[in-house]
C-alpha cells in the first residue's frame, strides 16, 4: 500500500508553528518573573489564564431563548468562565479579554449567520451608568468588540433611573427595566450614557442593528432594547452575547423566582450596569 509523506512545506509549517509556540511561551515565563500575574480564573500563578482556564472558555455558541428573544451566546456563564468574566468585568483583569475573544466572536458569526440580506447591519451595545465607566475605566463589551475589529454604533441611551436588579424576581426585573432605555442618532453624546430628561434624538429609520451585550439572564434588558430600537424606527436583525447564565428550572422559569443557577463567582454581578440582567447575589 503506497505511504503518503507529509508534503516538505507541510513539514516546515509545523516546525515554523511549533516554534512560535515555543516563543510565546518563553517570553510568557519571562514576563511572570517580571510582572507576576495570576489566573483570572483560578489563581495559579505565571498566566492571566491559565491552560485549564482556557480550556472552559472554548466556544459553544448556542441560540437560546429569552423574554421571547432568539439570542446567540458563546457559551454558559458557569464554573470557571463565571470567574474568568466576572475578573474581566469587575476586577481590571483586561488581560483576560483575549482569552474571552474566540467564544464572543463565535456568538457574533453566529448571529449574523441568520440575518437576511439586505440593508447593512449595524453593531449596537447596551450603555454602563457613568458611574459604572468611572469605577472600571473601560466598558468591558467594547474592549472585546475592538478586540474583533468592530466598531460600535451609540444608538441607546438611559432614559431613566433604575434599581438594581440583584434580588429580583423575573417580572420585577421586567418592570425595573421597562422604559429604562432610549434610542436615536447621538444617543451616547451624552456624558455615561444619559439622556438629559427632554432631549430629542434622530430617529433611526431603516436601519438595522445586531444588539451586543456580555451577559444574559432572563433578558428584560435585551427586550427593552429592543423595544428602544423598534420606537426609533429600526430593526434589532439580531442579538448576540458573551455568555448565558444558565437556567436551574427553565419549564418553571416564568413562576419561579429561582429560576438561575446560583453560582459563587457571580456574586457581584449587577451593580455595575445601568439596565442589566442579574443573577441572585451570594455570600
Amino acid at each position: 500500500m503506497h505511504e503518503t509523506r507529509p508534503h516538505g512545506r507541510d513539514v516546515v509549517a509545523a516546525l515554523r508553528a511549533r516554534l512560535q509556540h515555543a516563543v510565546r511561551e518563553s517570553v510568557r515565563d519571562a514576563l511572570a518573573v517580571l510582572l507576576p500575574v495570576s489566573c483570572s480564573g483560578c489563581g495559579a500563578a505565571d498566566r492571566p489564564v491559565c491552560p485549564s482556564c482556557r480550556a472552559a472558555l472554548v466556544p459553544a455558541p448556542r441560540r437560546i431563548d429569552r423574554a421571547g428573544l432568539a439570542v446567540w451566546a458563546g457559551m454558559e456563564y458557569a464554573g470557571a468562565a463565571a470567574s474568568v468574566i466576572g475578573a474581566f468585568k469587575d476586577g481590571a483583569r483586561t488581560d483576560a479579554a483575549s482569552a474571552l475573544v474566540p467564544a464572543f466572536r463565535a456568538a457574533l458569526l453566529a448571529a449574523l449567520a441568520e440575518v437576511s440580506i439586505g440593508d447593512p447591519v449595524e453593531v449596537c451595545t447596551i450603555p454602563s451608568t457613568s458611574a459604572a465607566r468611572r469605577a472600571r475605566g473601560y466598558v468591558p463589551v467594547e474592549v472585546l468588540l475592538r478586540r474583533c475589529g468592530i466598531r460600535s454604533t451609540p444608538v441607546l441611551a438611559l432614559a431613566k433611573e433604575r434599581a438594581d436588579q440583584a434580588g429580583l424576581g423575573e417580572e420585577e426585573r421586567r418592570l425595573n427595566a421597562e422604559g429604562g432605555l432610549v434610542a436615536g442618532v447621538g444617543a451616547r453624546s451624552f456624558g455615561g450614557g444619559w439622556r438629559p430628561h427632554g432631549t430629542p434624538l434622530a430617529r433611526l429609520d431603516g436601519r438595522r442593528y445586531l444588539l451586543v451585550d456580555d451577559i444574559v439572564t432572563t433578558g428584560s434588558t435585551l427586550a427593552e432594547a429592543v423595544r428602544a430600537l423598534t420606537a426609533a424606527g429600526a430593526e434589532t436583525a439580531a442579538i448576540a452575547v458573551l455568555a448565558e447564565t444558565p437556567r436551574r428550572f427553565p419549564r418553571h422559569a416564568g413562576t419561579s423566582r429561582e429560576t438561575l443557577r446560583d453560582i459563587a463567582a457571580q456574586g457581584g454581578y449587577g451593580g455595575r450596569t445601568g439596565v442589566v440582567d442579574p443573577p441572585f447575589r451570594t455570600g
